[in-house]
């Protein structure tokens, strides 16, 4: 008689469970959670953590805030709501009123959705980033809700999530959030989240454990307990970071690479004739690095880390004359079209009385001058290229790309950069530049599968680079201090990591900052203008002109 079959069923783990099938999310919620914010499953919505906490007990009167504060809450009615304005300089704006004063609020996305939602006759709560501009309260982009004693937590703690516009629209504000965190969180158990860092180093460094500390940043009793998570899912998500980084790195030494035998003509033809300044003491012992690396017989992967004027470009360049010296070829990549056309235009400079060819590939170079810069780097008859992101596209072929560049990397992916990596059979050797001021400690954590060298020195007649950080506080008295350098005849330029506003980072963008620096400069004696990738090519060049 056959023995009937036998089927193991294997556990599912319940936080692989589509984000959809929890109560209150359904297929066109869970759609929209999986574009907006890559929420697709139940794992990926219990990591996503609360920007913020707001102090539920805590209500500012608008008649006591101060340039001192930076994020507040307040309680009052919204009245003066329209539009200011037009195209991509529109904005909405309102007025906060309470018995003790008024506070202006500005939105500059969701403009119409806010509008439609906000009532009159409502006792609304609003927290937001404190600025002020001429004198006046201001909150740009406030979180909103109309006002509800049962909404705020037992202990006063109220999480603020991460959402967008589009995710309200459809009832996923950040109250929405919480309670579909809190539908989550009665289905998990201690099992649903092991725990993966060994009793004896919780104990030794006195972390809670990782089921408490996903409790407690969602849901958490009072501060302590906040802290005590936070403590906990740093230190995992560092010792994660480093494990993963020691791997790259132990792979990568073991990675062969080419090899640079000799220095040859060019770079000595550079280093005696062409060389613009004496090098450092400090730029000589990099080279001197990079030389032992690409001698070395494994693959290169290094971060040259120095201020803006310590010669990092001087550095790359001859590391390329080395390549180019022993019969391979070399890339040099920038995040940006402006910073690509600089490297391109000071190397040519510098090289070109050797009669070293060097082209530039961007997004804005097509037709016949592209082909000519991919056949020349196909054929091996182009030796140095200067470009964007566009270099790592899979119709740039390189005969025998021998060393790669990398400028600015923090701008790149991990991904763009393995790209080059696949442009030979053996990968190239990689250098990174930064002038980010990064402590070696961090250093090592940021780019902990780099070796790392810094250029601490700055060629002479250079003056030093100074570094300060001030909080939103003292905008109005950095505000003041450009004006004083604007008066002794210099300039300014101020860089916004985001071009427009983003709900899914808490960035200040440059829409909204240009017109914020435009209320700060509002005399037609001071020039404002904006530089960014998606301006038409004309306008960019000849603001960058003007400048």
């Amino acid at each position: 008689m056959p023995q009937p079959t036998r089927i193991d069923l294997q556990p599912i783990n319940i936080l692989d469970t589509p984000v959809e099938y929890l109560k209150g999310v359904g297929p066109a919620r869970g759609e929209l959670l999986n574009k907006e914010l890559q929420i697709y499953n139940f794992e990926d919505l219990l990591q996503h953590f609360p920007l913020r906490y707001i102090d539920g007990k805590k209500i500012h009167a608008i008649g006591t805030l101060s340039a001192e504060q930076e994020y507040v809450q307040l309680q009052g009615f919204i009245i003066n709501v329209g539009e200011e304005g037009q195209s991509f300089r529109k904005r909405l704006t309102a007025t906060l009123y309470d018995k003790t004063g008024r506070v202006e609020l500005i939105w500059f996305q969701g403009i119409q959705f806010i509008k439609k939602n906000i009532q009159p006759d409502t006792l609304y709560t609003v927290f937001g980033k404190l600025t002020f501009y001429n004198g006046l309260p201001t909150i740009t982009h406030p979180e909103i809700e109309p006002y509800n004693p049962s909404n705020a937590a037992p202990s006063g703690l109220t999480p603020v999530y991460p959402t967008t516009e589009k995710l309200k629209s459809r009832g996923l504000n950040n109250r929405s959030f919480a309670r579909l965190l809190l539908l989550l969180w009665e289905k998990l158990s201690p099992n649903d989240i092991p725990e993966i860092i060994p009793q004896e180093i919780i104990s030794r460094y006195r972390l809670i454990s990782r089921y408490e500390a996903y409790r407690n940043i969602h849901f958490p009793r009072d501060d302590q307990h906040r802290s005590a998570a936070v403590r906990r899912l740093k230190w995992e998500e560092l010792l994660l970071t480093q494990l993963r980084l020691l791997r790259l790195k132990l792979d990568h030494h073991q990675q062969e690479g080419y090899i640079f035998a000799r220095v040859g003509t060019y770079f000595n033809n550079f280093f005696e004739r062409h060389l613009p300044f004496a090098l450092t003491e400090a730029q000589k012992r990099v080279l001197r690095e990079v030389r032992s690396d690409t001698y070395s017989g494994f693959q290169m992967n290094r971060l040259i880390q120095g201020d803006v004027g310590s010669g990092k470009t001087i550095v790359a360049l001859m590391s390329i004359l080395l390549a180019v010296d022993n019969g391979f070829q070399a890339s040099l990549m920038a995040p940006t079209e402006i910073l690509a056309q600089q490297h391109y235009k000071g190397i040519k400079e510098l090289i070109e009385p050797m009669g070293l060819p060097v082209a530039l590939l961007t997004g804005s170079v097509k037709g016949k001058e592209r082909k000519q810069v991919l056949s020349g780097l196909a054929d091996g008859t182009l030796p140095i290229v200067v470009g964007t992101h566009a270099l790592v596209e899979d119709t740039v072929q390189f005969a025998n790309l021998g060393i790669a560049v990398v400028d600015e990397q923090h701008r790149f992916g991990v991904t763009q950069r393995a790209k080059l990596w696949q442009k030979n059979k053996r990968p190239p050797h990689i250098l990174v530049m930064t002038a980010t001021p990064i402590p070696r400690t961090l250093a090592m954590t940021v780019y902990g599968d780099l070796d790392v060298s810094v250029i601490d020195e700055l060629p002479p007649g250079r003056k030093p680079i100074e570094t300060i950080h001030r909080s939103e506080q003292f905008r109005p008295k950095v505000m003041q201090f450009l004006k004083n350098e604007i008066a002794k005849g210099r300039q300014i330029y101020i860089v916004y990591p985001l071009i427009e506003e983003s709900e899914k980072m808490d960035y200040e963008s440059l829409k909204s900052g240009y017109e914020q620096v435009r209320a700060w400069f509002p005399d037609p004696q001071y020039r404002v203008a904006m530089v960014h990738g998606r301006q038409d090519m004309e306008e960019r060049q000849r603001n960058m002109q003007r400048f």
